[in-house]
């Protein structure tokens, strides 16, 4: 397949999954609309998209006018089947390309915390490759409503985790892509500081290598949907 990485700065790339796509066999190019120029392929070339996360929140229109643009193009891939996974900011502008809602949470989630998958979840293709319970990464100061039509897959104590709309795009608002070292950057980040700079570096130090583990198991998960996807449509 080839696969478009569809990023919204340095500090929100694929990171980790950029090896279990190239590894799987796939063609992985890596684009963005804040710079202004043609991605490496015509955009419907690509068999599978990665929305990924970003600083800018998924309402910011007016600072961002490019996200109408990627608007435009995610509201296509949906209505043409193509496979998408959003993460975090990607997963927000997935759920508005599909009608819902994005806003800010009364708190953000930055650091690990619990996800259940419900029922739909656990059976679900991609997200059901991970465990019914798991503590996952977050860092984000929004959240979304799921579109009508697409099933919700997993929920945090504070907010919507997962959602697949139609057979082919799921949304995470997690990071399973990040990586220790992208981790540290964003911790860095004098812009975005976490509550806890020591005390989540810790963290990371701990959690990460079991968090990756889950991380490639998902990537895998969605490319191998991605590929039953593009089978049926042939």
């Amino acid at each position: 397949m080839k696969v478009l990485s569809l990023i919204h700065g340095a500090n929100g790339r694929a990171s980790l999954f950029d090896p279990v796509v190239r590894e799987a066999g796939h063609r992985l190019d890596e684009w963005s609309f804040v710079w202004g120029t043609r991605p490496p392929l015509p955009l419907e070339c690509y068999d599978a998209v990665l929305v990924l996360g970003g600083s800018m929140h998924a309402d910011q229109d007016a600072s961002h006018p490019w996200l109408r643009d990627e608007l435009v193009l995610l509201q296509d891939l949906i209505g043409r089947g193509v496979p998408a996974l959003g993460i975090c900011l990607g997963a927000q502008l997935l759920a508005r390309a599909g009608g819902g809602w994005v806003g800010p949470l009364p708190e953000p989630e930055i650091g690990w915390h619990e996800v259940e998958l419900n029922d739909a979840g656990a059976a679900d293709p991609v997200l059901g490759a991970l465990p019914r319970r798991f503590d996952a990464m977050q860092w984000h100061h929004y959240t979304y409503g799921v579109p009508d039509g697409a099933v919700e897959l997993a929920r945090s104590a504070a907010a919507t985790q997962a959602f697949r709309l139609g057979d082919a795009c799921w949304a995470v608002q997690f990071h399973p892509e990040v990586t220790a070292s992208q981790l540290e950057g964003w911790i860095a980040d004098p812009e975005d500081p976490p509550p806890d700079a020591d005390g989540l570096r810790a963290e990371v130090t701990e959690r990460i290598g079991r968090w990756n583990e889950l991380g490639r198991t998902l990537c895998g998960a969605f490319l191998e949907a991605a590929e039953r996807a593009l089978a049926r449509a042939a």
